[in-house]
This record gives structure tokens, C-alpha cells and sequence, in this order.
């Protein structure tokens, strides 16, 4: 027998063993998975360009010690203002603490306290950032970056070292500017 014919046979011996066949009916395709979302790759490298340009300008400012007071006013602010925010007279509406966090963590936290201290209308806020005393005599780097970070912005009306009672140079009260 030729293997042509083996084969017909296997076939025909399959089709009497199943028996009639029914097609099955024709249904749509089964739904795909949603495509993933556009990247905004400009907005993501305008916001790596602003950190990484920000992250210079530390290097370009003169280091504040651990012992250092913060202090910045803007022209704006009466002198005697800034006189009861320096001696704690504000009462700080909301508090952000940023022990422990990376330099990248503690961007972001303060931006978006910021943002929600804003929302709630919020006058003064205290900013913990910790006197950032180290064995290794390191400069204080989250004191340094909220102090540059608040001098960029616009909505910040002035900032000063908290009273020791507050957190002395390990914290800053912050007056906000009104929407």
C-alpha cells in the first residue's frame, strides 16, 4: 500500500470515529488588551533637565551649616511680618517632617505639601528637615535643598528657622502666599 493511501485511510478512519461534524459559529475576536497610554517624554525631560539643573544650583550655593539659620524675605513682606514669623508667632497650620528621606523623596514631598497647603488656603506651615548633624562632619543636605527650594518659588512669601521651642534650626516656618 502506498503512504498516500495510509493516509486517506487514517482520515477516513478519523472522520467515522468523530462522527458529523458542526462548524462552529463565527464569533468576533476576543477583546484585546488596552494599549498603553503616550508617554509625555518632553514633560518627563524638561522635569529631568529642571531637577538635574536644580540639583547644580546646590552646588552653586554656599552651604548652610548645621547650625545655620534659614532666613529669606521677600520685598513684599513688611519688616515687622517677618519680625513675629522669626520669633514663632505664626501659628504653623499644617507640618511636613523630612527625616529619612532621599534628596529625590523629600523634592517631592515638599512640592506636593506645598500644593495641598495651598489648597487648603493654609497661611504658615512648619517644614522639619532635621539639623542633619552627621559623624562624618557632612553638610546638611535636606536642610540645603528646602532652602533653595523655597527661594525658587513664587507662592513662598518668606521663611525663617523655627524658635528652639519648634525645632530650632532643624525646622523652618514658611508663610504662604494667598491665591
Amino acid at each position: 500500500m502506498s503512504k498516500q493511501a495510509d493516509e486517506d485511510d487514517d482520515a477516513t478512519l478519523f472522520r467515522d470515529a468523530v462522527g458529523p461534524v458542526k462548524p462552529l459559529p463565527e464569533s468576533a475576536l476576543p477583546p484585546r488588551k488596552p494599549r498603553p497610554r503616550p508617554a509625555a517624554r518632553m514633560a518627563e525631560r524638561d522635569e529631568i533637565e529642571a531637577r538635574s539643573e536644580f540639583l547644580r544650583g546646590l552646588d552653586d550655593l554656599s552651604a548652610l551649616a548645621a547650625g545655620d539659620a534659614l532666613s529669606y524675605r521677600r520685598d513684599a513682606v513688611p519688616a515687622p511680618v517677618f519680625q513675629r514669623l522669626k520669633r514663632g508667632r505664626f501659628s504653623a497650620q499644617d507640618e511636613l517632617d523630612l527625616h529619612g528621606a532621599t534628596v529625590a523623596q523629600a523634592e517631592s514631598m515638599l512640592r506636593t505639601f506645598i500644593a495641598e497647603a495651598h489648597a487648603h488656603e493654609f497661611g504658615c506651615v512648619r517644614i522639619i528637615h532635621g539639623k542633619g548633624r552627621r559623624d562624618d562632619g557632612g553638610m546638611p543636605v535636606l536642610k540645603n535643598l528646602v532652602d533653595r527650594m523655597l527661594r525658587q518659588r513664587a507662592d513662598i512669601l518668606a521663611f525663617h528657622s523655627a524658635p528652639a521651642a519648634q525645632g530650632g534650626t532643624g525646622a523652618v516656618l514658611v508663610l504662604l502666599a494667598r491665591r
